[in-house]
């Protein structure tokens, strides 16, 4: 036995693993040390999953014998079944492939280790079997064991509902036996692994370099959002946290570089819910001597290629909708969708009392001292977001609310931009980049005078930013996506914990009863 026990026992010191079954594994554990078997091996061979023995040996059913005696494969998994039949045991091992039903007993691993592992060897452990694939009486394919290893002894017993944790919180803290448990989540989380591949070869294959910027910022930019902050001991002052890598990735454009993407995290410090996380993935590509147009229509090749190769229908339910690919995007400006989708007069929208009173008559409140620009803002997200179930572009968004944006030249209070809204969220933003310095300053001075006012979320002023834009940023159109967001999309799954691996979690408090769904 390992001298670590010995020094554990001696110290007295508590251990974690203090209920009674977690003590009666760690015991059996021993006892497999006392044997010469090291419960925690790192020499275990696989050369086998279980996916590719179930397809190699498949012929073995259509055989006179039901069985291959002259083959041996060695697969390793965890044991999520376990039935003893006196001289013989059925085990179910689970791989990251799947499921592969085992056979073992007293003739085959030997009688002394037989009745050894029906009592050290139990649901949850990870074992290591070699031997030949048969056919049972009832028709499945197995592996007969001729032999079999102790890889990893499970101290915490598996949950005893085989398919799977229904407790979301508990899932959530702790993915790792929501993993083990619910193939499911594994299966959701390779997609969402695909997905950022193809989007990554997608953008490759168009010529786009993939870079990277500074996680810690000197001035929060980039978005309207309220950031985290931290300090830099070394240089003695503080950092932000990335919201954006926009203002990083133009200055590139700036350098020389015409077409660039970053797959990147981004943290903002605000509330959380079914489609928020303060940490989360983006996409955010910029490409010059492009437009807005251009990049409206290269999302929607992306989407095309990634329903092709993830092998998704054009009409893609989510919860209770169903999202139809199958037809173009639909295109509509900011205002035209406020009285179109909205339903709100179009004889209000440059009056601000008119707005406040016809919000205020639809049940809701508002604050008389926004202006005309976040008026709209509220409008839209009241009476037009969630309606947008296929995918919809939404152009043309108020100067006052895109301040990095470029200007129309047929209507200066007008941003040539849009965003792309799917099953009633937002998904994409995208723009003609402002590349006018005179015209960026004088709209981060006035995002300055709004954070002064209170605004958490308005930019800084970024000098630098403005300086480069003073040698000259060429004409260019830029946007940003949310990974976990289509991965919600394309996964049908409603929240965004779902499809993030640990996803932010309240701390727990010690009356908390986080162990109640394994009891």
């Amino acid at each position: 036995m390992p001298k670590l026990y010995h020094y554990i026992e001696k110290r007295g010191i508590t251990l974690i693993f203090d209920d009674l079954y977690q003590q009666q594994r760690i015991e059996k554990g021993k006892a497999l040390f006392a044997l010469g078997k090291n419960p925690y091996r790192h020499n275990i061979l696989k050369d086998t999953s279980t996916k590719e023995f179930l397809e190699c040996y498949a012929y073995v059913g259509e055989s006179e014998l039901k069985r291959d005696e002259t083959k041996r494969n060695t697969v390793v998994g965890r044991i999520k079944f376990l039935r003893h039949m006196g001289k013989a045991a059925f085990a179910k091992i689970e791989d990251e492939q799947g499921l592969l039903q085992i056979y073992f007993s007293r003739e085959s691993i030997g009688e002394e280790w037989f009745e050894e592992a029906k009592k050290l060897v139990e649901v949850g452990d990870i074992i290591s079997v070699t031997g030949f694939p048969f056919v049972t009486k009832t028709g499945e394919l197995s592996l007969h064991a001729m032999s079999l290893e102790v890889a990893t002894k499970s101290i915490i017993p598996l949950p005893e509902k085989f398919h799977g944790l229904q407790d979301k919180e508990l899932r959530y803290r702790r993915r790792y036996l929501d993993m083990i448990m619910n193939a499911d989540v594994r299966k959701t989380f390779k997609i969402r692994s695909r997905i950022v591949s193809e989007i990554r070869h997608f953008f490759e294959e168009r010529d786009f370099l993939e870079v990277e910027t500074p996680m810690m910022h000197p001035i929060a930019g980039g978005a309207n959002a309220k950031p985290f902050v931290t300090h830099h001991n070394a240089l003695g002052v503080d950092r932000y946290l990335r919201i954006a890598p926009e203002l990083y990735l133009k200055r590139l454009v700036v350098g020389g570089f015409e077409a660039v993407f970053e797959i990147n995290r981004n943290f903002r410090n605000e509330g959380m819910d079914q489609t928020h996380n303060p940490e989360f993935t983006m996409i955010e590509f910029y490409w010059a001597y492009h437009t807005y147009h251009d990049l409206m229509e290269l999302t929607e090749q992306m989407f095309d290629v990634l329903l092709k190769k993830l092998k998704l229908p054009r009409k893609l339910p989510y919860g209770e909708m169903e999202i139809d690919f199958s037809k173009p995007f639909r295109k509509i400006g900011f205002k035209e969708a406020l009285h179109e989708i909205g339903g709100v007069p179009l004889a209000i929208l440059e009056d601000t009392k008119a707005i406040i009173a016809f919000i205020r008559a639809k049940g809701f409140s508002v604050d008389e001292k926004l202006s005309l620009g976040k008026l709209y803002e509220e409008l839209f997200d009241l009476f037009v977001e969630e309606k947008l179930i296929d995918p919809t572009f939404i152009m043309d968004y108020p100067i006052e609310i895109s301040p990095l944006a470029r200007r129309s030249e047929t209507n200066p209070d007008i941003a040539e931009r849009f965003e792309l809204f799917i099953a009633g969220r937002e998904i994409a933003n995208g723009f003609n980049e402002l590349n006018d310095p005179i015209d960026q300053y004088g709209r981060f001075a006035k995002q300055l005078e709004a954070k002064q006012s209170g605004d958490d979320e308005a930019h800084e002023m970024d000098e630098d930013y403005v300086y480069a834009l003073g040698y000259g940023l060429p004409p260019t159109a830029g946007q940003g996506l949310g990974i976990d967001r289509l991965t919600m999309l394309l996964t049908n799954e409603l929240s965004i914990k779902d499809v993030i691996l640990f996803p932010a979690m309240k701390p727990l408090n010690d009356n908390d009863e986080i162990n109640k769904e394994e009891e």
